[in-house]
């Protein structure tokens, strides 16, 4: 072969290798895009349609969502948004898909495959919410399994790589969590979480903690300084052990994750929080459920995202969160704040400004009872019309 041709064959396998090298990095998911994402609930019998919700998430320039489930209206709705979705297998499924592989290949051939070749950005299936350290102790034994079925059914399809597998977890999995240097896994939960976490860590999947210092405040109020709680200014907690300062409860709260992460084993896996937030309105016991307070969180929680900077114990490793939630839900159960957590009105204006834009002006929705702006200018106008037939 001659020289020349040597360096044509050459060149053309350079070029098909980076081609399927550029193939293969345009179908692996990024999993999250920057530092912020919102939680899209759905409890609720006022919500705009799914392709209305895409609209807003695109003005509002949100990139990361989460849903509970995998309702096919919504999946369809974010076909080539470019908005990545992580999409939530029920717990009413996981006894069903811990049996056998073959369900959750079902399950990920009609929830998942058809919607990514369609264009759809899943980039994750979060396994149950909630399951460990929650009530229904039943779940707790085949949490595992049903998320090595889910795995091992995305791999078989080819998807393991752009699908990332998890089970996002409450704050009732920890024995304690102050100072954050304290934490640990509660004794009855370790037995199910350090295998769980074993197996996230072989598959490349962060740990997911739903993390609320509404939560926490509402429940001790006395003791906890509202400012600490909402990123306003305070003297903050210190943490003896690690000799670190914290000025707000949500850094506190993710270092708390880090540190019980660490003692089981596990210090290099990362943390993101897949639900926060703050309530607008509650019950009378409900202690800082308000407008400005959720106002002060949710505002001072997205400039904080927005540094991409880590936390006091894990500086270098920038904080990701899921706000919850998009819209209040009227229909969930609960006290009143359950029902109060939306960044959005129904009608797709902002429940209270923390620097989105919505699908329309707040203002709009002010006149009359609910009466949007354009319709009472129409009958302002068949008003005149009217008056002036008769002058």
């Amino acid at each position: 072969m001659h020289s020349s041709e040597m360096k044509y064959s050459c060149m053309v396998r350079s070029t098909f290798f980076l081609s399927l090298l550029f193939l293969f990095a345009s179908q692996t998911a990024v999993a999250f895009i920057g530092t912020y994402g919102v939680n899209y609930g759905r409890i609720a019998d006022n919500l705009p349609s799914p392709e209305a919700v895409a609209t807003l998430l695109k003005s509002a320039k949100i990139r990361n969502i989460r849903i509970y489930d995998a309702d096919h209206s919504v999946l369809t709705a974010f076909r080539n948004t470019g908005i990545e979705i992580i999409v939530g297998l029920g717990n009413e499924f996981l006894k069903d898909i811990s049996v056998a592989e073959d369900r959750a290949m079902t399950w990920v051939k009609e929830n998942v495959e058809p919607f990514i070749r369609g264009g759809t950005r899943i980039s994750g299936i979060a396994v149950g919410n909630e399951i460990l350290g929650g009530t229904t102790i039943e779940l707790w034994e085949v949490l595992l399994p049903a998320a090595k079925n889910v795995y091992y059914a995305l791999r078989r399809l080819g998807l393991h790589n752009m699908v990332e597998v998890s089970s996002p977890h409450s704050e009732a999995v920890f024995q304690n969590s102050y100072p954050p240097s304290s934490c640990t896994f509660r004794d009855d939960v370790a037995p199910f979480m350090k295998p769980l976490l074993t197996f996230f860590w072989q598959i490349g999947s962060p740990f997911y903690i739903n993390a609320y210092p509404f939560l926490a405040y509402k429940s001790d109020s006395k003791e906890i300084d509202l400012n600490y709680a909402i990123f306003e200014h305070t003297k903050g907690i210190y943490d003896p052990k690690t000799k670190l300062h914290y000025d707000n409860m949500f850094d506190a709260m993710v270092d708390a994750s880090y540190a019980a992460l660490e003692k089981a084993g596990f210090p290099k896996v990362q943390v993101i929080v897949s639900e926060t937030g703050w309530a607008s309105k509650g019950d009378p016991d409900e202690a800082g459920a308000s407008v400005k307070n959720a106002r002060t969180y949710n505002r001072n929680l997205k400039k904080r995202l927005k540094k991409r900077k880590g936390t006091p114990y894990r500086p270098n490793m920038a904080v990701k969160a899921y706000v919850f939630a998009l819209f209040n839900e009227n229909l969930k159960p609960g006290p009143t704040s359950e029902r109060n957590f939306g960044l959005f009105k129904p009608d797709g204006s902002i429940a209270y400004d923390i620097g989105f834009k919505g699908l329309k002006d707040s203002s709009a929705t002010r006149c009359g009872f609910g009466t949007s702006l354009n319709a009472l200018v129409s009958a302002c106008v068949v008003m005149f019309l009217l008056l002036y037939r008769f002058v």
